[in-house]
């Protein structure tokens, strides 16, 4: 079975804490080369961070951060000031998404390539912020990250296009959380479990998609 839930930065268990931001370090260092700061081979955060965690077999396979607006971000932070000039930016009752991530290598080893894992993922954010009474998420996305939220077919709105320190595409995002957007996830979700073949068996009912935490059972 496949748990997606929240858990805040002061909850995590030393041996999950260690696993994720091991994880964030491997990709968001090591892959990927951002500037972000790390210590004794982690990626660390601080209290204010809600993570979105994907387990599986009691193995973090993805996950994402939440920070509020109200807390110092990323998105109304010094981080971004050169990509954006970030005019329309809500800070009222809306999320900061960051660090999302889907481990592939877990994925390969345990055999779950042919499950929807990205569009699980978004429906959490969708779930998570309609259970807490949010208005919408922000984050800032690649190129090719960009591409997946627009097939999960989320009606998410592109604020700003900038160039990141490396020349490269960056786009700055809002991502609507309301009931049409949350119906869009759960369809594309069943959708591409049957268009994979995946069993009705294994998969959660239409009633469960809409409650928060998620389980799917695989």
């Amino acid at each position: 079975m496949i748990k997606i839930f929240d858990i805040n930065y002061t909850l995590l268990s030393e041996k999950k804490s260690n696993e994720l931001f091991c994880i964030r370090k491997q990709i968001f260092k090591d892959r990927l080369d951002w500037s972000v700061t790390c210590n004794n081979n982690m990626e660390y955060d601080n209290k204010n961070a809600t993570y979105i965690l994907g387990i599986y077999s009691d193995q973090v396979i993805s996950g994402l951060r939440f920070i509020d607006m109200k807390n110092n971000n990323m998105i109304t932070g010094a981080e971004f000031d050169s990509f954006f000039e970030k005019k329309e930016v809500i800070k009222e009752n809306h999320l900061d998404a960051s660090r999302l991530f889907i481990d592939k290598e877990k994925i390969k080893n345990l055999d779950l390539n042919t499950y929807p894992l990205s569009a699980m993922l978004f429906l959490a954010m969708i779930n998570y912020a309609i259970t807490f009474l949010y208005d919408g998420i922000y984050a800032v996305v690649s190129q090719p990250m960009l591409i997946i939220f627009k097939r999960s077919g989320w009606l998410i709105k592109v604020i700003e296009h900038g160039i990141s320190e490396k020349k490269e595409n960056v786009y700055l995002i809002h991502m609507p959380v309301d009931k049409k957007n949350q119906k869009i996830l759960i369809d594309y979700v069943n959708r591409m479990n049957i268009k994979k073949n995946i069993s009705k068996k294994n998969i959660s009912n239409i009633t469960d998609l809409y409650n928060w935490p998620l389980c799917f059972g695989i």
